[in-house]
């Protein structure tokens, strides 16, 4: 498979082209031929034009590779090594949603072939490849994995915004379903990383690996959330003591804050949810996801004490939220809390202004039916920085205080800004 594909005789497929799929896309068509399958017919266009959606992907990075995008799932039968990298969200409830798996499993049993080769990237919870997708294949082809194919995983390590973590930089993890599949899907991506290859034992524990490192961050993050919800009661610097307890050598300095996005605020549920089928409601987790859910009401609650403090009733007041992207220096808005954050406080009747310099309009119109500003107006009660995007970090005290009324306060999520020594404007920080 590897030499057909170093040859180009054969062809490799990657199905989802967002922000996962696309630079994966683009890396292997500097090596091999590959079909970039989406099924949005819009993103499609766009990328045969040069064009990423997410606007991650520079335009030089679509020059001199060898890739056809399509949006026509009978063009996959021309394919023989695939790479699916479909959003595995959670819904409503907290429950995965795994349709977009589903559909791209039933998409490529239609166009499996004896001797391809499957490769899951999305996050999943440990067993969902060969319990779930599996069967899918096989039943779509009328083929039997061993014999007729091959199946392995392969978990994303794609880090939005990152310019130095880009994805040849990034050691891979790869599993199959035996031994020579574990080796030939090491040779493939081996052609593209540059970081080097893990070989995982089985597709499980690459599963298991992937869906641990997001819920690990969750949980420190959640840590120090709640001990900022402590130490704001003390009336002490949460930021300050962070910096005191990273001089100890074994201290790690995460910081509080709004987990959103589609990984440390989704993997979690994966894990949870496989814990519950089997019959364990696991404790630390849940805790964590629950104070993390929490944050936005938290931080929208001592936005309206503050209010009231300063004599402001808050159904009277306008508010400036700064940023909406789930992390800095992207333009993804998905699964923001910020978002929560916004509703949050329309709760208490505030009139709330919104504006990022990464996110799109209309998306943000679409996704939360909510108004993106092209630029702030003034007389705020107060503003809200709730990302850390580039553009806010340069910003000075005086600028925002040039945005309010009397008694300004600032709310600085980020922790970005340095403690003001007078007393003309009210601070905090997580």
């Amino acid at each position: 498979m590897f030499d057909a594909l170093q040859h180009k005789d054969k062809q490799l497929a990657v199905i989802g082209l967002g922000y996962v799929g696309l630079p994966i896309a683009l890396e292997f068509a500097k090596k091999f031929q590959v079909i970039g399958f989406d099924i949005s017919a819009d993103r499609v266009a766009m990328l045969q034009r040069g064009e990423d959606p997410s606007r991650e992907m520079p335009e030089e990075a679509f020059a001199g590779v060898d890739i056809t995008f399509t949006a026509d799932p009978a063009d996959l039968k021309r394919a023989h090594f695939f790479v699916v990298a479909v959003p595995t969200p959670v819904d409503d409830y907290k429950v995965p949603d795994l349709k977009p798996l589903v559909r791209a499993s039933e998409a490529i049993g239609r166009a499996l072939k004896p001797g391809d080769y499957v490769v899951y990237e999305s996050t999943v919870y440990p067993g969902c490849t060969e319990d779930d997708c599996l069967p899918i294949l096989e039943q779509q082809s009328g083929l039997k994995l061993g014999p007729d194919f091959k199946l392995g995983y392969s978990p994303e390590r794609i880090n939005p915004g990152d310019k130095v973590r880009t994805l040849p930089n990034i050691l891979k993890i790869v599993s199959g379903n035996d031994a020579e599949a574990a080796q030939t899907i090491a040779q493939v991506y081996g052609n593209i990383i540059t970081a080097g290859i893990y070989t995982a034992p089985t597709i499980k524990v690459a599963e298991a690996a992937k869906v641990i490192e997001n819920t690990q961050r969750d949980l420190n993050i959640s840590l120090m959330n709640e001990l900022a919800i402590i130490f704001d009661r003390m009336n002490i610097d949460t930021q300050e003591v962070i910096k005191a307890a990273a001089t100890k050598w074994n201290f790690l300095p995460f910081t509080p804050g709004l987990v959103g996005g589609h990984c440390i605020g989704i993997d979690p549920y994966y894990l949870l949810y496989k814990a519950r089928q089997l019959g364990y409601d696991p404790q630390v987790i849940n805790s964590g996801r629950r104070i993390n859910d929490g944050m936005p009401a938290f931080v929208a609650t001592k936005l309206v004490q503050m209010l009231l403090q300063h004599g402001k009733n808050p159904r009277q007041t306008k508010v400036l939220v700064m940023g909406l992207t789930f992390k800095e220096n992207v333009s993804d808005i998905r699964n923001s809390r910020v978002a929560d954050l916004v509703r949050e406080l329309m709760k208490y009747a505030i009139n709330v202004h919104l504006i990022d310099p990464h996110a799109s309009p209309n998306e943000v119109a679409a996704e939360y039916r909510m108004t993106l500003m092209d630029t702030p107006s003034n007389k705020y009660d107060a503003v809200i920085v709730a990302v850390g995007h580039d553009e806010y970090r340069t910003l000075a005290l005086d600028y925002f205080r040039g945005l309010m009324n009397g008694a300004p306060i600032l709310l600085d999520l980020k922790g970005m800004y340095s403690v003001p020594t007078d007393d003309g404007l009210t601070y905090w920080r997580l």
